[in-house]
């Protein structure tokens, strides 16, 4: 059997907020971690919808763009951007 070839293999400490708010018309369940591993970025899954991303204040402003990645509607998109701008600004 060949040796397994590693890329990286890393251990960091993170700090994780779990939080679960009600949006105009759905629930959010989110988990936001926070490392130094993505550039002042933070990781942010949504467990209902098994869905992630790096964003930044950056990623926040970009038209479309929570729309794309957790496939909302631009309202719900709203919802979820508002709460994000209180938490990683």
């Amino acid at each position: 059997m060949n040796e397994r070839f590693y890329l990286y293999d890393d251990t960091v400490d993170t700090k994780t907020r779990f939080v679960s708010f009600l949006g105009e018309r759905q629930r959010f369940d989110l988990a936001i971690i926070q490392t130094d591993r993505f550039y002042g970025k933070y990781l942010v899954l949504d467990l209902q919808s098994n869905r992630f991303a790096i964003i930044g204040q950056d990623d926040l402003e970009e038209p479309g763009y929570l729309e794309h990645v957790y496939r909302l509607s631009e309202e719900d998109a709203n919802d979820l951007r508002s709460f994000l701008y209180e938490c990683i600004s």
